[in-house]
């Protein structure tokens, strides 16, 4: 097997503004695997709170010898080698995750859907995210999203709260998400304009408050007349055990928990705890977010818009049906480079 790699920037159709920061590109690495005469596709996103960049992210990529092992199919191996190099870099692991996932695909001529035994089409209505904008941007987002998505999400955590919400209902009456990025610091406060949301037809609620104040956060939860959703608070599978009874449900992101094989095992321990389950991304090409859609039969919730939000994509993959993100039927992740980068 031979493991390869480029950066590439993504850029967004909008300025993306959460609680904390604004930014109008994210980076990303887009590795490949070759394996007898067969190519599988991973990818890296980059947004800040990862705390990886591209440099860092080549340089695990350096580390990663894959010459030891003859069967690409053999993925658990594989991956606890490539997990063992550091105990870090989640994002550049999910990279060789993914590729590895496409390329067994490709090997066993079937979408990798299909190898975990789900349905790709009992799922969830993805979101489509709208950030922290003035009134007009927002309003004109959200006609933009109106007619095509089912439910919206909404970036939330400052001091416009209210009027995000208000600006979103001038326009439509979709059902919708919000997600405070940790930007609520009082719980009274918070439980406040969470009982305000539900009467404004919000559905869930997304990491309220900081990630490490899970008492602050478990009380919340108990008098929370909508579901508390971990975003910030879940990075890997080690910390599921640690949230049953702070949060309703869970985020799971390839880029947090470096890949398919540990998002996986995540939705099956929350399931097990009681909680709820959610498929969510990052800003990203088709290429993640393809594989992301191979796994997220039978969740809760969904918000895989990441590659609607920027200009160049380089991936097709799965595509936008009825407000749902559908994995395509090619084998491995269903994904086909539209230009040659790698």
């Amino acid at each position: 097997m031979k493991l390869s790699w480029t950066p590439y920037n993504l850029l967004l159709k909008h300025t993306f503004t959460i609680s904390g920061f604004s930014r109008t590109t994210t980076p990303v690495v887009i590795t490949k695997i070759e394996y007898d005469g067969l190519t599988g596709y991973g990818e890296a996103s980059l947004p800040p709170y990862l705390d990886e960049s591209q440099s860092t992210v080549i340089d695990f990529l350096r580390k990663v010898n894959l010459s030891g092992f003859n069967d690409p199919t053999d993925i658990e191996e594989i991956l606890y080698y490539v997990d063992s190099i550091t105990s870090n870099n989640a994002a550049a692991k999910a990279s060789v995750d993914i590729a590895l996932h496409d390329l067994a695909g490709k090997i066993l001529g079937v979408p990798c859907y299909k190898m975990f035994g789900l349905d790709k089409s009992d799922v969830p209505d993805t979101t489509f995210t709208i950030g922290i904008d003035n009134d007009e941007v927002v309003r004109d987002k959200t006609r933009e999203a109106k007619n095509l998505f089912n439910i919206l999400k909404v970036k939330v955590g400052g001091q416009d709260d209210k009027r995000m919400i208000k600006a979103i209902r001038s326009i439509t009456d979709l059902p919708l998400s919000v997600d405070a990025n940790q930007g609520w610091t009082d719980r009274s406060e918070a439980l406040d304009m969470i009982f305000w949301l539900k009467e404004q037809g919000v559905v869930m609620v997304e990491q309220p408050m900081p990630k490490n104040d899970l008492d602050n956060i478990a009380l919340l939860t108990e008098k929370s007349p909508l579901p508390i959703f971990a975003d910030e608070s879940l990075q890997r599978l080690t910390d599921i055990e640690r949230l049953k009874g702070v949060f309703s449900g869970v985020n799971i992101k390839l880029m947090k928990c470096t890949g398919i094989n540990e998002a996986l095992k995540i939705r099956k321990r929350a399931k097990d705890l009681g909680m709820k389950v959610m498929m969510g991304c990052m800003t990203e090409t088709s290429c993640a977010i393809s594989a992301a859609s191979q796994i997220y039969s039978g969740m809760d919730f969904a918000d895989l818009d990441g590659a609607l939000l920027i200009n160049n994509d380089c991936f097709n993959g799965s595509a936008l049906e009825n407000g749902k993100i559908i994995a395509s039927d090619m084998p491995g992740i269903g994904v086909t480079l539209k230009q040659p980068i790698l």
